[in-house]
């Protein structure tokens, strides 16, 4: 797989059409002015040795769910009065040194999702998935793993052939969440040796070559390893600009001849089996294992580095990796796809080189340390100003599932009978749009660089990721999924609105409630206006009166263009 030989027509957004319903039509006008600063060459870097600028403080309510909100999923009351109390920084630390909650794989065992009759099951990824983003406590450490997992792509719909494939995805996402606040370059072991991954780019089972039958290794993870996972396809400068060379043309990272040579270290692996023993499924989560006779002997070249034939399997490896993992790029690479997924598609060139400098040196003298980046993406001063939220072209759309999720932790979602039975929810017209570890391919749901065709966005040359999974039918689809789970619920999930039942009779202060909660306080006057007269329409006389005023109320918050672009 590779963007150069990809068409772009497969992934052209549809226009908005001016037939659409008003309220989809506003949505998607107000969807129109997200973005920010855009790619290609870009302005000289920014050297690493100025010194950033002093992040505001986050003293205020509105100013402590923004961050709450960029770092995690959801904002409660109790948050709110952490982040004013603790201040960011501390407030961050603390979230840094939580315990991790129960592993999707221990949770799964417990359920018994491990008997012999559920070998097939596939479903179990989902409620597995859906428990750990909704249910569980450490929400920073989800949040950065759910960050990791649309950029490290492992995807249930495509690890097949394997029975109880759920428990290979949940050792996956065990992984990435593991791994969240650690190294990048254990988490980029960790990822390669994973036995899902394994699964779905065929390090599994790949061979080394065989003059007799023609065969060559599987290129298929040297190749994604490069080109999504750390380095991309062009040389970059600190602030994630592209390096350029004669003619002012792109400097590729790679070329061809490297993946073929870098496919041979990826060779002879395999499921652990003794891991096995007993019947333990625990194969399926542990890293793979190498067989030397499996492995090719060829010497390998790429990206500066030889790795002499007949070297030891294992310290093949380790060479490729690390050399992958001191390449320039992985900085400014990795560090503006989380600022991304976590803050705004259009991040400054400024910002990049800052958290591009946090990967590089965490000021200790390390490289690749996770929570650095973190601290760097989430503590800089743009991420924080409220000045720089306001802009037009500031923020991101929020993604279905960050939507769903952050609806379901703010009014305090259950499982009546704790088996979350979330299913896959990626349905554009009748679900959610998007479920996690539910990738289309290894590009993700979206990429980095998407740019809808024939929009203000293209004119204005920004990137606008989430609008490659957005188009009529996921916004209608969107919209009346909402409208069915926030009134009923989805299966065995259910919420409540106690706290806004208990402000029904006020529709100032209910409103006032869903404003700060769901959006930092980002609804204008107008859409508040709008939302009010609506609301204070709907009789309240008794209890189910005033249910459905509130539930109307979540509906019209949830769907307004100021809500669903985060700023």
């Amino acid at each position: 797989m590779d963007y150069r030989n990809e068409s772009a027509a497969d992934t052209e957004l549809r226009a908005w059409q001016p037939e659409l319903p008003v309220a989809l039509t506003l949505t998607a006008s107000a969807l129109a002015a997200c973005g920010g600063g855009g790619g290609g060459a870009g302005p000289t870097p920014l050297p690493e040795s100025v010194p950033p600028p002093v992040p505001p403080p986050v003293s205020t309510a509105p100013q402590a769910v923004r961050l709450l909100l960029q770092s995690q999923f959801s904002a409660s009351d109790a948050e709110v009065a952490a982040v004013q109390n603790l201040g960011a920084a501390a407030w961050l630390e603390q979230q840094f040194n939580a315990p991790t909650s129960i592993t999707g794989w221990d949770w799964m065992i417990g359920k018994g999702f491990n008997a012999a009759e559920f070998s097939t099951v596939a479903s179990f990824t989902d409620q597995m998935v859906w428990y750990q983003l909704i249910a569980t406590p450490d929400a920073v450490r989800k949040r950065v793993a759910l960050a990791l997992s649309e950029i490290m792509v492992a995807s249930a719909n495509g690890v097949n052939g394997i029975g109880y494939r759920s428990f290979a995805m949940a050792g996956y996402w065990d992984t990435l969440v593991q791994n969240a606040f650690g190294n990048f370059r254990t988490l980029l072991e960790a990822v390669t040796l994973n036995p899902a991954m394994g699964v779905y780019l065929n390090t599994r089972g790949n061979q080394k070559e065989d003059a007799a039958t023609g065969r060559q290794p599987d290129e298929n993870y040297a190749r994604e390893v490069l080109q999504l996972f750390t380095i991309g396809l062009y040389e970059l400068n600190p602030n994630g600009s592209n390096r350029l060379g004669a003619n002012n043309v792109p400097i590729e990272t790679y070329d061809q001849s490297m993946v073929s040579s870098l496919a041979h270290v990826f060779t002879g692996y395999n499921f652990d089996k003794t891991a096995a023993i007993g019947g333990s499924l625990n194969y399926l989560r542990v890293p793979m294992t190498v067989t030397a006779s499996l492995h090719s002997s060829t010497a390998v070249q790429f990206l500066g580095t030889n790795i002499p034939a007949n070297t030891d399997p294992t310290a093949a490896l380790k060479i490729a990796l690390d050399t992958i993992f001191n390449h320039a790029n992985v900085g400014p690479f990795f560090g503006r796809q989380m600022i991304q997924r976590l803050v705004t598609s259009n991040p400054s060139p400024e910002y990049i080189a800052r958290v591009s400098a946090a990967f590089n040196n965490n000021g200790a003298g390390v490289r690749g340390d996770m929570k650095a980046v973190i601290r760097a993406v989430l503590q800089d001063a743009e991420a924080i100003s409220t000045t720089q939220a306001a802009q037009a072209n500031w923020g991101k759309l929020r993604e279905p599932i960050v939507r769903f999720v952050q609806w379901a932790r703010t009014f305090k979602v259950t499982s009546t009978t704790d088996a979350w039975k979330l299913n896959d929810l990626s349905s554009d017209a009748t679900r959610l749009g998007q479920s996690p570890l539910r990738s289309g391919s290894v590009f993700n749901f979206f990429r980095p660089g998407y740019v809808p065709p024939n929009t203000v966005l293209a004119g204005a040359a920004l990137v606008a990721p989430e609008f490659q999974i957005t188009n009529e039918s996921s916004v209608a689809g969107y919209i009346n999924f909402m409208q069915t789970v926030i009134k009923s619920g989805y299966s065995d999930v259910v919420p409540s609105y106690s706290a806004e039942l208990a402000l029904v009779a006020d529709v100032d202060k209910l409103l006032d409630r869903l404003n700060l909660l769901l959006t930092a306080g980002q609804l204008s006057a107008a859409t508040l206006a709008t939302i009010r007269t609506a609301v204070a329409g709907l009789a309240s006389a008794t209890a189910a009166e005033q249910l459905v005023r509130v539930q109307a109320a979540v509906l019209l918050v949830m769907s307004s263009p100021q809500y669903l672009v985060q700023k």
